[in-house]
């Protein structure tokens, strides 16, 4: 396999509030590949949104703080500057797409204006050159009318039409990485399929990676290529998304699995929606062991004393859970262990 394009270690990040401090991301570690899609998936306020704007450096600076871990994009520290060969990494190198697509662009210019002026910034085109490939930009993201389009003004936008002009300005300076965050939320289910395969295929045609920040696994199975389950600001597992949907390793992994719908009408149970008890931890004092322990069915007494190791199950697939310690038993059904995911 080629070198990681981007490689994070040990990332740490708080928030400094009146109430204490929040920690936010807890050792988070993954790496991201030339053309291939990683997901990052898990409940509301488990860390993914801060994990990647943190590495942009959108997280405003106090009350947040990374006070541990390294991230290098082509070997290059980034959070010790944002900077690489004079530029801001933040549109050139790495471009987001944010959640809600109505309150990220600015009411007062024009569409078009607004995708010209990351090439004004990031490339120094003129306003004419720039305004041109705008409108290039939008016809790419299959918005009909480019040039006309390029002229109105967001509130004349559809949400599709929306979201579709915020990839147009993310992929414009050709990004190597293209962060989605939840880029389907506010979408209803047939523009939602147009926006993943408009993604896919301009991943295709420039050979980006994608960051997948979502909670819908069912976007997760179409997208992903890896998957990075996190809970409390931390990582519970990481594999293949045939690993996580096919050889689960964690209960949370699985908890989130059994609460998504499926078309097999086979049997009643099998139809049947199980939600996970209980809510995520507090994070201004993290629970000692494991976080999830409160809220897993199979939790031991060790669960709630020490943090699990790291259990590898395969070649790209790993956890962290006690269930897989050579003393824990036989595992529950529904979760495979290192000897069966080898198979």
């Amino acid at each position: 396999m080629s070198e990681p394009l981007l490689q994070v270690e040990n990332l740490h990040v708080d928030f400094q509030t009146y109430g204490g401090v929040v920690q936010a991301v807890r050792g988070v570690s993954f790496d991201v590949f030339a053309g291939q899609t990683l997901a990052i998936v898990g409940e509301s306020g488990c860390g993914k949104s801060v994990t990647v704007q943190s590495l942009m450096g959108l997280i405003p600076m106090p009350p947040g703080r990374i006070h541990q871990g390294s991230a290098r994009l082509r070997g290059q520290d980034i959070l010790a500057s944002k900077m690489i060969a004079g530029q801001d990494i933040r549109g050139s190198q790495i471009s987001m797409i944010f959640q809600d697509p109505m309150t990220s662009l600015n009411p007062t210019m024009n569409v078009g204006s607004q995708i010209a002026e990351t090439l004004e910034v990031h490339r120094g085109y003129s306003k004419s050159e720039a305004f041109a490939r705008a409108i290039e930009l939008l016809d790419m993201s299959k918005i009909p009318e480019a040039a006309k389009r390029a002229k109105q003004y967001p509130f004349e936008f559809s949400g599709g039409m929306l979201q579709r002009a915020m990839i147009a300005m993310a992929i414009a300076c050709e990004p190597a990485i293209l962060v989605a965050d939840e880029p389907t939320t506010a979408l209803d289910v047939t523009i939602q399929a147009q926006i993943l395969d408009l993604l896919g295929d301009l991943q295709k045609e420039t050979g980006m990676a994608i960051i997948l920040i979502t909670h819908d696994l069912g976007v997760v199975a179409r997208m992903a290529d890896e998957v990075m389950v996190m809970y409390a600001g931390e990582v519970v597992e990481k594999g293949s998304v045939d690993d996580i949907f096919y050889r689960s390793g964690h209960p949370y992994t699985q908890g989130l699995r059994q609460a998504m719908p499926t078309n097999n009408k086979s049997t009643e149970a099998e139809q049947t929606l199980v939600a996970i008890d209980g809510s995520p931890p507090d994070l201004f004092n993290p629970p000692r062991g494991c976080a999830y322990h409160p809220r897993c069915p199979y939790a031991m007494q060790v669960c709630a004393q020490q943090a699990p190791p790291t259990s590898i199950l395969g070649p790209t697939h790993q956890t962290q859970c006690w269930l897989h310690h050579d003393m824990a038993g036989a595992l529950p059904d529904g979760l495979v262990s290192g000897n069966e995911a080898g198979r």
